[in-house]
């Protein structure tokens, strides 16, 4: 057997790659964490064509390379030519989640010496600007828990040896807590009538049969998800055309907890008439 994914993780400092990196072993990847950059071209020959048990392998490349990290674009670049599936998926989080995070575990940042945890990660996101930019995949995992994190990976990674449709990640969200950084659409229901403002329904979740009933009330919220539903049964098969293994359609109002939440749900709902996989999130309705 020959390698058939490479999966790159980068990122942040205390964003999560060691939660990742486990959830990649948990889906059979064969992982290594900090291997040298000038390492992996040799890593992926072997790998390649030594014919081993592994076909999918995931290494967690970061600051912690050092100098050689420059030369990690330029590698990238050249494996893309190669004939197996390359993924380079990029971990973020906020200032104030990082600090919080080496506070909690009391580890130094590999920056630090010397420094105050937030000069390291101002720093940090300097020297990997480049590599953010040349990402597939930027998630901002500051409001992740282990378990999502998790989740996440293994919605996007595991196979669907049956099926040749993407792996489909309806999520909501509040765009007060923040655009999803996973998202390659956004719908922005926020024109739709708002919950919020029925003193009834303002505690409610999106889930909730008063709010569906309140929204399905109105022509408009009927045809918008018609209209998006019609749109993404003809976007879909260009995906599938184009080879993308997975789609995060995000769905934004303003709180995350009804309007969006209701939508996701009818979306859902009716992409799976057609036997689709589809994995739904309502990331700020608790929130």
């Amino acid at each position: 057997m020959s390698l058939q994914d490479l999966v790159f993780v980068t990122g942040m400092s205390g964003s999560g790659k060691g939660t990742v990196l486990k959830a990649f072993e948990d889906l059979g990847f064969f992982c290594i964490d900090n291997l040298p950059v000038p390492l992996i071209p040799k890593f992926v020959e072997s790998f390649h064509y030594s014919g081993g048990e592994f076909t999918r392998a995931a290494l967690v490349i970061d600051v912690r390379a050092g100098d050689k990290l420059r030369d990690l674009v330029k590698v990238i670049v050249e494996l893309k030519r190669s004939a197996f599936r390359l993924s380079t998926l990029f971990l973020e989080a906020r200032d104030a989640a990082l600090v919080r995070r080496f506070s909690e575990t009391r580890r130094p940042h590999p920056l630090a010496d010397g420094k105050t945890i937030r000069d390291a990660i101002r720093m940090e996101r300097r020297r990997l600007r480049k590599l953010r930019e040349l990402a597939d995949v930027t998630i901002d995992t500051s409001d992740y828990t282990v378990h999502q994190m998790k989740a996440m990976v293994t919605e996007r990674f595991r196979k669907h040896p049956q099926s040749s449709e993407p792996n489909i990640n309806l999520l909501s969200f509040g765009y007060k807590h923040g655009l999803p950084m996973e998202s390659d659409l956004v719908f922005d229901v926020r024109f739709l009538p708002n919950p919020y403002f029925v003193p009834r329904l303002k505690s409610l979740s999106g889930r909730d049969r008063r709010v569906k009933a309140y929204l399905r009330s109105f022509p408009e919220v009927r045809e918008f998800v018609q209209r998006v539903a019609d749109f993404l049964e003809y976007l879909l098969p260009k995906y599938v055309r184009e080879g993308k293994s997975y789609l995060t359609i995000t769905v934004g109002c303003t709180g995350g907890r009804h309007r969006s939440v209701f939508l996701v749900d009818e979306l859902a709902r009716l992409l799976k008439k057609s036997k689709r996989t589809i994995h739904v999130r309502h990331r700020d309705e608790n929130a």
